[in-house]
């Protein structure tokens, strides 16, 4: 098997990778704790029940965004690259639920293997799926895992033509950003010689995998009730705990803005300080107003928000039309464009005005935070049945990018916010914002082929 091939031109990243793999597959759907589950049991199976009889002391491996093999066996013989995020070995590990399950306890000071491998620059195009390529003369095997939030797929690969292929988008990329680590990968992997397929392998693989899985069912069935209820206990705490933040840190803003305000009416000074003053002003208002909205979601989580008010008919265009500033000025200041499509004469709905402002500001923050300047945010109102139909799309200034509608890409990190590891940003997460709207009488959607929508209950009597 020759496994070299004319070296592209062009970049590759993880996600070519990825995508390439998925082409030609079945996809069966997981949420993501199965797929964790299911990823750390395929690299357990692999290094304890196949692996172990084929490395033969020498072979390569590649993986990102973290080094999921733990055998220490395998880290000190074998050639790795590792394609981490910035900061590694010392970053926060907010994937770390990838890993094998012993390995994820694991700290620096009794992993005495990390100087073993090749640590390679991450970069936010790669994505943060988990990938594996593991390669000895007699075993060959690409693992990764593939899909959105909750709608994941592992995909396996260990056919000829598969390995061949990823073998040359490693190695072109390897080409592009460190020439050196391609020759040295080349070396390596030339040293092992004709490679043969493992068949037994891809015939064992998956009835394995199910009955390692089944295993964990008596176990999981047992403890439930008790997990849950440990769960939503910990989430409380978690939830009383934001309450606490944002109240401190809502505090000191108003006492900022209220500054601001006095110094601005009392003193005479160069219109040049005054619009500083003024956009320090803003920038308050926008954080007091995000933490508002962190708050809301969290005593909604804690149970301790007041009893629900009576839903009031009200004209969302109106609403709307008196945001309008607000958003424009916030979206000047980061470059983004701001287009608003109202019809005439629309049916009124079912919500509460003062909380529905609050979460209409902290929705259009929400998905328009790392949006890069020339962007275009179209926000529309139009009747669907008996409701009104908000939505938000969002297009980028060249209209083809991949990313043309830029929804935060993270982890939700305990029930209230979700953790967007490109930017370090904090926003409410998917399912807190479902919760808030919901108490508002509003329904939300949010997919990639056709932006973001919320549904409003068209009030009785229009």
């Amino acid at each position: 098997m020759q496994v070299f091939e004319k070296k592209m031109k062009s970049n590759v990243t993880i996600r070519n990778i990825q995508d390439y793999l998925w082409q030609g597959s079945s996809p069966n759907y997981v949420d993501d704790d199965t797929s964790r589950r299911m990823w750390w049991c395929a690299i357990e199976i692999i290094q304890k029940e196949f692996l172990i009889d084929n490395h033969q002391n020498v072979g390569i491996w590649v993986a990102s965004p973290l080094p999921v093999i733990n055998e220490k066996q395998y880290l000190r013989q074998f050639a790795g690259w590792l394609w981490a995020p910035e900061g590694f070995p010392y970053f926060n590990y907010d994937y770390a639920g990838y890993l094998p399950h012993d390995g994820s306890k694991r700290d620096l000071e009794n992993n005495e293997c990390f100087t073993k491998y090749k640590i390679l620059k991450l970069s936010p195009e790669d994505g943060y799926e988990p990938f594996l390529m593991i390669i000895t003369q007699t075993f060959q095997c690409i693992l990764t895992i593939s899909g959105e939030k909750n709608k994941k797929t592992l995909i396996m690969r260990s056919d000829e033509q598969s390995l061949r292929k990823v073998i040359q988008l490693i190695d072109t990329k390897m080409r592009f950003n460190n020439p050196e680590e391609a020759d040295n990968f080349k070396t390596y992997l030339n040293s092992l010689g004709n490679l043969k397929i493992n068949y037994e392998f891809s015939q064992n693989f998956w009835p394995t995998l199910s009955s390692k899985l089944a295993g964990f069912i008596p176990s999981i069935n047992f403890q439930t009730s008790e997990k849950i209820s440990s769960n939503k206990s910990l989430e409380i705490s978690e939830a009383k705990l934001l309450e606490a933040i944002s109240h401190e840190v809502r505090t000191p803003l108003a006492t900022i803005r209220t500054l601001i305000s006095s110094t601005l009416k009392k003193y005479n000074m160069d219109q040049t300080i005054r619009n500083r003053l003024k956009e320090i002003d803003n920038e308050c208002t926008e954080q007091i107003d995000r933490f508002g909205l962190i708050f809301n979601a969290a005593e909604l989580v804690s149970g301790e928000s007041s009893p629900p008010q009576q839903l009031a008919s009200i004209d969302l265009g109106d609403i709307l039309q008196k945001l309008l500033p607000f958003w424009v000025n916030q979206l000047k200041r980061r470059g983004i464009s701001l287009r608003v499509e109202i019809p005439d004469d629309l049916p009124k709905v079912l919500s509460n005005s003062e909380k529905l402002e609050l979460m209409l500001r902290g929705l259009i923050d929400k998905n328009t935070r790392g949006l890069k300047e020339g962007s275009l945010l179209i926000l529309e109102l139009r009747p669907a049945g008996q409701k009104i139909k908000l939505q938000l799309r969002l297009q980028k200034k060249d209209k083809i990018s991949r990313d043309s509608v830029s929804y935060q890409v993270g982890s939700d990190i305990g029930p209230v916010l979700n953790w967007d590891p490109q930017t370090g940003s904090l926003q409410l997460s998917q399912s807190a914002m479902q919760k808030l709207l919901a108490s508002l009488g509003g329904h939300i959607t949010n997919r990639r082929d056709t932006g973001l929508t919320v549904f409003f209950p068209i009030s009785p009597g229009n």
